[in-house]
């Protein structure tokens, strides 16, 4: 069962293990808000279930035959969060709860709870591992480390069989055009202004949505019960070089560039040591140069249908 397999990094995963296990049976519920779309999947051979993980029905559903939970089911936007807070604690609190509790009544074999390196906070030198503290700054952030608490809770009180991971900045296909990448390359191909926040240095670790999803299944097979891991792509940039290069890519010029008032807590800097996850045989295999060049070209090919979508932001 994967829940926000119609989303961005759950249908990236739907496809990655449809690929690597053409025997699974796979399940996918999702809640099709604004950022999931059928149109991910659609070529899939998989059983889909429209739902809500905060449903005890839906989700129960969807769970009941499952062997394997994959919980990517979330909000995940930060600029949503800080105007309405209450919705992000429901999905990725109370959601994460629900599902808890039905990992409990179908006695289900391994329970992986997809988590952000955003828990952690801010780092301004060095890399944070597993056993730091966890120091969110946004709704968001603090809803998604609430379920991070949850899942350590049920398996210290319950014994219920979970693992969480913790990635850093994904990016490529089939991302909702509100993430920085996907929303530039859009804006950048019809000459529109590129708005970057503060003075654009802002630090995050990226890593190609697929690199992510090989990391997920290895810890899904491999990763330890109770335990935490990072999955990070040693790709650390900073926005305005993001921006830059999404232009260079598209021949278009710097002068696109706005930068705006930044963000209400904005972390500075985000860094991940993936060493835990790695020892388990998992290596990213995408260079950042390679990963870009294909995310790009695929949104220039899909940008009639995702164009509009950046208007209803």
């Amino acid at each position: 069962m994967i829940t926000g397999g119609a989303g961005f990094i759950g249908s990236n995963y739907v496809h990655y293990v449809a690929q690597k296990y053409p025997d699974y049976d796979i399940t996918v519920l999702d809640k099709l808000t604004y950022a999931g779309d059928l149109e991910n999947i659609k070529s899939l051979d998989v059983e889909f279930i429209k739902g809500d993980i905060a449903s005890a029905i839906e989700a129960g559903k969807a769970m009941k035959d499952a062997d394997y939970v994959v919980n990517f089911a979330a909000e995940t936007h930060v600029d949503k969060s800080i105007n309405d807070p209450q919705s992000f604690v429901k999905s990725d609190v109370l959601g994460t709860q629900n599902l808890l509790e039905l990992v409990r009544k179908y006695d289900v074999e391994r329970y992986i709870q997809i988590s952000t390196d955003e828990v952690y906070g801010s780092i301004l030198e060095g890399s944070f591992k597993e056993t730091d503290n966890i120091d969110p700054s946004s709704p968001y952030s603090a809803s998604k480390a609430g379920g991070d608490l949850l899942v350590n809770a049920y398996y210290k009180t319950y014994g219920i069989p979970v693992i969480i991971t913790r990635s850093s900045n994904n990016f490529g296909p089939r991302q909702f055009p509100e993430k920085l990448i996907p929303l530039f390359i859009l804006k950048a191909l019809h000459d529109e202004p590129l708005p970057v926040y503060g003075d654009g240095q802002n630090v995050r670790d990226w890593i190609y949505v697929e690199d992510n999803c090989a990391g997920v299944d290895t810890v899904l097979h491999k990763g330890k019960l109770g335990e935490v891991y990072n999955i990070g792509g040693g790709n650390e940039k900073n926005n305005m070089e993001i921006t830059k290069l999404i232009l260079e890519k598209l021949n278009k010029p710097e002068t696109l560039i706005q930068h705006v008032q930044d963000r209400l807590g904005h972390d500075r800097r985000y860094s991940l040591d993936a060493t835990k996850t790695k020892k388990l045989g998992w290596q990213p295999k995408w260079s950042f140069e390679d990963a870009m060049e294909k995310t790009v070209n695929w949104y220039r090919d899909n940008e009639k249908r995702l164009y509009p979508k950046t208007k209803t932001l």
